[in-house]
């Protein structure tokens, strides 16, 4: 998958997790792309070592793995800033 791909599903992955977690976090438009991003990268590392599958191309399957990455990601970002 292409870097331009790695963005764009990082900005899906980012918005839809920011989507269904929302708050008062900083950064904005970069670090939401940035959570979609590492979010796709540990999403399809745990896919992967579970067998549900790798983040391999902008399909429905590597969309739902990069989401719940970008979930977990954001989850240990909030508990992390809120110290």
């Amino acid at each position: 998958m292409g870097f331009l791909a790695w963005i764009v599903l990082g900005l899906i992955a980012g918005a839809i997790a920011k989507w269904i977690l929302p708050g008062n976090d900083p950064g904005g438009f970069i670090v939401t792309i940035v959570i979609g991003i590492v979010g796709a990268v540990i999403g399809g590392f745990i896919g992967t070592a579970l067998g549900f599958g790798a983040v391999d191309g902008l399909n429905l399957g590597s969309v739902a793995i990069a989401v719940l990455g970008s979930i977990v990601l954001l989850m240990i970002f909030r508990v992390i800033r809120g110290r």
